[in-house]
């Protein structure tokens, strides 16, 4: 029998969970939390009973029995900064996530289910690739303004499932490779991979704009729109995170309407389209100068990466630097319980989470 897997996503208004025997996915559901329902619950860690209830009803529907498991594993939530690869969810964790997060978000829920389902089969409970990963070397920490520290933002989830799938599929090690890979999603961000670690990143608000977030625009017009008495606080955070991007120059965030409007000649929707592959493989230019140039491949990744006209414009902007592979979709799912798995077969080892 192979290992069997539950894997554990909230998001803002679902939790997504997945069973895997092995490789195998056994299935996947999304349980969808409606608003009125998560509108009772002042803050998102008080939302964990209802949507561990929720998690368990779909099991029984299925007629899986917890004591089946062999792990279980959540989305690694808002903790202080942390290395790649999986933990073992323990109670500092999960003191951390209930208490004093480092900001309120619905993966923070991830572990504390995980904890709360694996405790019922006698089993560990892991984080995997968290949303915190921060393996930045201190050259690149520096932002030139000394009160803002650049930190390590992007995702990390699937960027370095891609890598690691990847470096199997041309039978290396992850740990004797440099990758460049671009998520393409809502938002898109880019991160290098050097010998298995993630050194640097171009995080959604300082790179490409994207579906429906600015990127990186021009520090001094941002703060004259910021005081010019036209927008207050809340627009402002829309116009880079919600609002920006191909919403706010097409008003859609869908790039398959966005290429339907090519398709019928719109020639503005053209242009801001390929600006966006444009700013995308500038960003992947950037990042080849953190391991000097020495690429061994270039990842596109996320939902848009679907897009055959996108990344056909990356590619050929970007290939002189290193073969180019795409490997759309989010993938999420797949790379929590693969990474998972590694550690039940023992090829990758978890850490356990200290705040010391």
């Amino acid at each position: 029998m192979g290992y069997k897997i539950l894997a554990i996503n909230p998001g803002s208004t679902s939790t997504k969970i997945a069973l895997y025997e092995d490789e195998k996915e056994l299935f996947c559901e999304t349980l969808n939390h409606p608003h009125k329902e998560i509108e009772k619950y002042a803050k998102v860690q008080e939302q964990f009973e209802m949507r561990k209830d929720v998690v368990l009803s779909c099991l029984r529907k299925h007629g899986f029995d917890v004591d089946q498991l062999s792990a279980v594993v959540g989305r690694g939530g808002m903790l202080p900064s942390v290395k790649s690869g999986a933990y073992i969810v323990n109670q500092q964790m999960l003191d951390r996530l209930i208490n004093n997060p480092a900001m309120e978000h619905a993966s923070n829920l991830g572990a504390l289910i995980a904890y709360e389902i694996a405790n019922l089969a006698g089993i560990s409970a892991y984080i995997y690739d968290s949303v915190r990963v921060d393996e930045l070397k201190p050259i690149a920490r520096i932002s030139g303004m000394p009160e803002i520290t650049r930190a390590s933002s992007s995702h990390a989830l699937n960027t370095r499932a891609m890598a690691i799938k990847l470096a199997k599929k041309l039978g290396r090690k992850y740990s004797d490779m440099n990758f460049i890979v671009a998520h393409l999603g809502g938002g898109i961000s880019l991160n290098v991979h050097e010998r298995g670690q993630l050194v640097d990143v171009i995080p959604d608000d300082d790179g490409p704009f994207s579906p429906e977030g600015s990127g990186r625009v021009f520090c001094k017009d941002l703060i004259n729109l910021c005081y010019s008495g036209k927008y207050d606080e809340n627009t402002m955070l829309k116009k880079v995170r919600g609002n920006g991007g191909l919403k706010a120059y097409l008003n859609t965030k869908d790039a398959r309407e966005v290429e339907e409007m090519i398709l019928n000649g719109n020639e503005e929707a053209k242009l801001v389209y390929e600006a966006m592959a444009y700013q995308v493989a500038k960003g992947i230019g950037e990042l080849a100068t953190v391991v000097e140039g020495k690429v061994d491949a270039i990842i596109l990744t996320g939902g848009v990466a679907y897009s055959e006209m996108l990344t056909s414009w990356i590619k050929k902007r970007v290939e002189f630097i290193a073969p180019v592979e795409i490997m759309p979709g989010e993938n999420e799912m797949e790379s929590l319980a693969f990474g998972t798995l590694r550690v039940l077969r023992g090829e990758e080892e978890a850490r356990v989470y200290s705040e010391q």
